[in-house]
């Protein structure tokens, strides 16, 4: 599968908001990741940096376009098809940064910054709401959501992007996440559930 952009959106969950201290956001917070950033989850160990502070785990739904944005067009005609990702930030980076005022482009643009399984037919979203999707490490849950805890909603951030930005085959839209958000540790086993079956693991070697 070619990838082409690799879109996110921040705060898109309140509790996550605020565990981390950080106001609710009245529209869409946007920012991306380089394609260099990308790997597919599928039981590898992954290297991660040890000497840049904190590396947090972002457990996320990961929509694939399958066709170019145009205004009006449905969800379903856009999203072909949907995966679960981690969006990993270098947190103790990403809050100088935000000090100062630059972009969180470093923090988010690390190898192994977009990890995501392997991808299956988007069913909508309304059948969405039904399942729960989990990350656990070591077998224990660190992280759950659904999307009816959204701030967005898919239809409103593809929209949102594809006004800012434009949306074209091959881009992927990490689209935020539940609260539960920590720090990774050399030797985690992480998994990445979608109701209860599991659809991508790794280990983690700092």
């Amino acid at each position: 599968m070619d990838i082409r952009n690799i879109y996110c959106i921040g705060r898109n969950y309140a509790d996550h908001a605020r565990e981390l201290g950080n106001a609710i956001p009245d529209k869409p917070i946007l920012f991306s990741k380089p394609t260099h950033s990308l790997t597919i989850a599928n039981g590898q160990m992954l290297e991660f940096p040890s000497n840049r502070g904190e590396i947090h785990h972002e457990l996320e739904i990961v929509l694939h376009i399958g066709k170019p944005y145009e205004k009006g067009i449905s969800l379903e005609e856009l999203v072909d098809v949907m995966a679960l990702g981690i969006d990993f930030t270098l947190r103790d980076e990403q809050n100088e940064l935000k000090k100062k005022g630059h972009p969180w482009l470093r923090a988010k643009g690390f190898k192994h910054a977009a990890v995501v399984t392997d991808f299956w037919s988007f069913p909508g979203e309304e059948t969405c709401k039904a399942t729960d999707f989990s990350l656990l490490i070591h077998d224990q849950v660190v992280q759950k959501g659904n999307i009816q805890q959204m701030l967005f909603s898919f239809e409103q951030m593809v929209e949102e992007v594809g006004e800012a930005f434009g949306l074209g085959e091959g881009d992927l839209l990490f689209t935020g996440t539940p609260e539960g958000v920590g720090p990774i540790q050399s030797g985690d086993q992480l998994s990445l559930f979608w109701g209860t079956e599991r659809k991508g693991h790794f280990s983690v070697r700092m």
